[in-house]
């Protein structure tokens, strides 16, 4: 079957943590449904308050998963780790909401694109660990946080693996991105493959190599750059397109 380049895929987006959600603190996550819709989805907010039962019929009914940026940390036991003295609060309501999402994701076949904390929850679910914070944990003078209260926000260059998806959307072996995170992948989860490098060896994307579903996370902000940047807009349309084409396939 061939992608119906009418259907309008529905892409399903968690809170970015429940603190957020429940006292309507929009801002940021707003980025994330334009960001979709912009590349021809429906962006369809999913609740971090769901039951169990309710998440999994929700997943039922969508075509792919974007799992945004976050203030909070992944907890470091779900990777069996101590705790970081630098690191910020854990939200169990996204944890739990992200790994569903991504179980019914794979089971399924879904396309998923997870971005900054997204990237970081995806390689968690596989298995895979994270650096914890970034400016204690390797010395580097690039700036990756960025407290986004005053200035413009840090950029950075990255090296893009060659053959990946990411390579190919940029017709480049090196973009420039923008920075804010203080954490980042550190072993890659199962059938997550290393694809985008920062300088300083940080890690800034991912790909899974397990098979043909469509699974990228990049840990910038890619939403927030999606007005002028290429590369962003290239992400985000052949993640739509490889939506309707999983739709038109099931």
């Amino acid at each position: 079957m061939t992608a119906d380049a009418s259907h309008t895929p529905r892409v399903g987006i968690p809170y970015r943590t429940k603190t957020e959600e429940l006292t309507n603190q929009r801002g940021a996550y707003e980025t994330y449904l334009e960001a979709v819709r912009g590349a021809g989805g429906e962006p369809i907010e999913i609740s971090l308050r769901l039951a169990a039962d309710d998440l999994e019929v929700a997943m039922r009914k969508l075509d792919a998963i974007v799992l945004p940026g976050s203030p909070a940390d992944v907890h470091p036991s779900l990777f069996e780790a101590d705790s970081h003295p630098n690191g910020s609060f854990s939200d169990p309501r996204r944890e739990s909401t992200d790994f569903a999402l991504l179980d019914g994701a794979f089971a399924t076949h879904k396309p998923v694109l997870a971005i900054c904390y997204g990237i970081q929850s995806l390689n968690v679910f596989l298995g895979g660990s994270l650096v914890q914070d970034i400016p204690s944990e390797i010395k580097t003078t690039i700036q990756h946080a960025w407290p986004g209260h005053e200035g413009r926000e840090p950029h950075h260059p990255v090296k893009l693996e060659a053959g990946s998806r990411i390579a190919r959307l940029a017709g480049a072996d090196e973009i420039r991105v923008n920075s804010s995170h203080h954490q980042s992948p550190l072993n890659p989860g199962r059938h997550l493959k290393i694809v985008a490098h920062a300088p300083d060896g940080v890690v800034e994307g991912v790909e899974w190599n397990g098979g043909s579903d469509w699974v990228v996370g990049v840990q910038w902000h890619p939403e927030r750059m999606v007005a002028d940047d290429r590369v962003a807009q290239a992400l985000f349309g052949d993640f739509i397109a490889a939506a309707r084409e999983a739709t038109a396939s099931r």
